[in-house]
């Protein structure tokens, strides 16, 4: 319930933060879809909360809006490591340029900037030169910045979409009905995570793969007993699948590399006499730990689930069979062309 209502409350602000002729509780009500007595609820709470709301009567109505030239005051200034580390965030948002999470930081940034000094600007873009951030391969979110501003609307209006979405493992394109629930940002990519109609489960989407999203005038509760943190807490990545123990062996020369990370907070951590270790996890799903197992090629051997074992073994001999065709088939090996090189 207060998720639900922390939401609702945050999507009155921004309509009140459009409006400039402000909104009338009637109104208020009849967007979010609840009683005007809630709206009533929702504006006290964020008085207290501290938002400069208030109440302007006009002609034979109420109307409700910012009090004018308002602005959130700093207790205390910005130190110059907080400005630097701000500074160095919007690198870490890059992946999401276009959309509403970019936009707002830049705007918060300028905000500041344009209290700065040249000089200090100067400063501030020399020395974020000795830091980087990764944000690994490009999305492109601003070719979707029109389908992630929608879902940020749907989700904070709780009105279920159609979207058109193409499915990993699907030849084409099915339109789909879905209530979204939450966006995630995992491993560098966004997703959806929404209940769907054609399911009839929760499900987890790619923002990357709709290509087409339509709000719909119905709208949707999140079940009482869903938790989203729950719903997440066994998925090794982001795929799901049936929860089950998994051991893996690791050789002693990666054994510190894989040792170093937390790869899932569920994992447990057993060191051999030989320096190599035991790792072990409760995932839901072999598909994501079966990828990661091929990935550290022959450094990692499963030990159990069985079926996981067998899915490596099928996998590596596909792997190699790739390579063995072309050479019974008399195929040349193809030379490699190094970046610079012919």
């Amino acid at each position: 319930m207060r998720r639900d209502q922390l939401i609702r409350q945050w999507s009155l602000l921004s309509r009140l933060e459009s409006s400039l002729a402000g909104l009338t509780v009637a109104q208020m009500a009849a967007a979010g879809g609840v009683s005007e007595r809630t709206i009533y609820r929702d504006l006290a709470d964020l008085q207290a909360a501290g938002f400069p709301l208030h109440s302007v009567k006009e002609k034979d109505e109420t109307r409700w809006r910012f009090v004018e030239g308002y602005v959130f005051r700093t207790p205390r200034p910005i130190r110059a490591s907080e400005l630097l580390a701000l500074h160095l965030a919007r690198d870490m948002l890059t992946a999401f340029r276009g959309t509403v999470f970019h936009q707002e930081l830049e705007g918060l940034w300028q905000t500041i900037e344009a209290g700065l000094a040249p000089a200090t600007r100067d400063f501030l873009e020399g020395i974020k030169d000795l830091y980087r951030i990764g944000p690994g391969p490009d999305h492109q979110y601003v070719a979707r910045a029109e389908i992630v501003a929608r879902l940020n609307q749907a989700l904070s209006e709780r009105h279920s979409v159609d979207m058109a979405y193409h499915s990993l493992k699907s030849p084409e394109r099915r339109v789909r009905r879905v209530d979204p629930y939450a966006l995630w940002f995992k491993n560098n990519t966004l997703y959806l995570v929404a209940f769907c109609h054609r399911r009839g489960q929760v499900r987890i989407f790619a923002v990357d793969r709709i290509s087409m999203i339509q709000a719909t005038s119905e709208r949707f509760t999140i079940a009482a007993d869903f938790d989203l943190d729950r719903y997440l807490a066994d998925c090794f990545g982001v795929m799901r699948g049936e929860a089950c123990n998994v051991r893996i062996r690791i050789s002693p020369a990666w054994a510190r590399y894989v040792a170093e990370r937390t790869w899932h907070p569920s994992q447990h951590i057993q060191g051999h006499i030989d320096g190599g270790i035991e790792i072990a996890f409760r995932v839901a799903g072999l598909e994501e730990i079966r990828q990661w197992v091929l990935s550290l090629g022959p450094e990692a051997r499963v030990i159990e689930p069985p079926e996981l074992k067998a899915e490596v073994v099928q996998s590596l001999a596909e792997a190699l069979a790739l390579y063995d065709t072309g050479d019974q088939r008399g195929e040349a090996p193809r030379q490699a062309s190094l970046p610079g090189l012919g």
